[in-house]
């Protein structure tokens, strides 16, 4: 199926069932009185988070979502029934916009997570509910309120702990597929990486992470050269960057204004994502004698004045890719989100405020 990361839908909740007009008729009761009940409820319109879902390609083909009609009131004050929920699931990482207001409704970020984008019609009032001292027969009742009808722009960006950035066939796609089973297209000609790819490395007994590969970066990426900038908020999602450098570039380009562009293309999507943590992945190391992409890496470090974690890999051969998703594993799980414990979590002892 095709990757799709933006889609439009239209959700549109139900409406509230009328209320009824009705009155009791029952033998030696002279006075009976009003006895209308009351409509049903609309359905609601939730979004709920999916663990099964990757894409939003189905949406291209369901773009409308109509949650049922509350039930109208009947006799005997019987209230009509409420419709049901609708629900729409998607996958996790799925932000949804108000086309309209532009507003962030929520994001979905966990497991069976709904969030409530189109509220249900309120129900209508039967005749009962307007008796009173003065008006012992009411011939009144209100209809349902309408449902909310909303137009969303559904953003996807995937979840991952580790992503891979670079240039153009750098090697982010070998390396994926060696250290995890994705099995991404892999080509020797630019862009050969058309979506996000996400890939599961397992390094022991349940210890594993997810590492992404996105499409190659170039120069003006952030302003939409290329591919990049459909696919940079992926990286947004990710907590740790492995930048991949291939020494021995097929067009001759020197790697350290190569490491400058792709860094000052984060920068210029957003600082948040240009410091967040980077590792320098210098790869295609069986290209050369040791000797010679040792003395070259060490020239790009020094010229870098890089203070951060390298590592010299080869993704074809899979040279240092052990120790490489030992190192990650433990810089997951050192970063990992902390467990609130429930004696842990402020209680505030003032009584509530009428």
């Amino acid at each position: 199926m095709k990757f799709v990361d933006e889609a439009n839908i239209r959700v549109e909740a139900g409406d509230g069932g009328a209320g009824c007009i009705s009155f009791r008729r029952e033998k030696a009761i002279p006075f009976g009185g009003p006895d209308g009940g009351d409509g049903g409820d609309g359905g609601s319109v939730f979004a709920v988070g999916d663990v099964n879902l990757n894409t939003l390609a189905d949406f291209r083909f369901s773009r409308r979502f109509r949650a049922a009609r509350g039930q109208d009131g009947t006799g005997s004050n019987c209230t009509g029934a409420g419709a049901d929920d609708l629900e729409v699931r998607m996958p996790l990482g799925t932000r949804i916009y108000d086309v309209e207001t532009a507003e962030l409704i929520g994001e979905l970020t966990k497991v069976d997570q709904r969030i409530k984008v189109a509220q249900g019609g309120f129900h209508g009032l039967g005749n009962v509910r307007f008796k009173s001292s003065v008006n012992r027969t009411p011939y009144k009742s209100t209809k349902g309120y309408p449902g909310e009808q909303r137009e969303l722009r559904l953003e996807l960006s995937l979840m991952a702990d580790v992503g891979l950035l670079g240039m153009p066939n750098a090697g982010k796609s070998t390396l994926l597929s060696s250290v995890s089973a994705a099995r991404p297209k892999i080509a020797d000609y630019p862009f050969t990486t058309l979506y996000p790819q996400p890939g599961v490395v397992s390094v022991g007994m349940n210890r594993s992470f997810v590492m992404m590969d996105i499409p190659g970066l170039i120069e003006g990426a952030s302003s939409g050269a290329g591919l990049g900038i459909r696919f940079l908020k992926h990286l947004q999602r990710t907590r740790l960057l492995l930048h991949l450098v291939d020494i021995l570039p097929p067009d001759e380009s020197d790697i350290v204004d190569n490491i400058r562009t792709i860094n000052a293309e984060l920068k210029e999507f957003g600082d948040e994502l240009a410091g967040r943590e980077q590792w320098l992945l210098f790869n295609k190391t069986d290209v050369m004698p040791d000797d010679e992409w040792q003395a070259l890496i060490k020239k790009a470090l020094r010229r870098l004045r890089w203070k951060g974690r390298w590592f010299a890999i080869s993704a074809a051969t899979q040279r240092g890719l052990g120790e490489l998703s030992e190192a990650a594993m433990q810089w997951v799980e050192q970063h990992a989100a902390p467990k609130i414990i429930e004696s842990e979590v402020p209680t505030d002892s003032t009584p509530p405020q009428a």
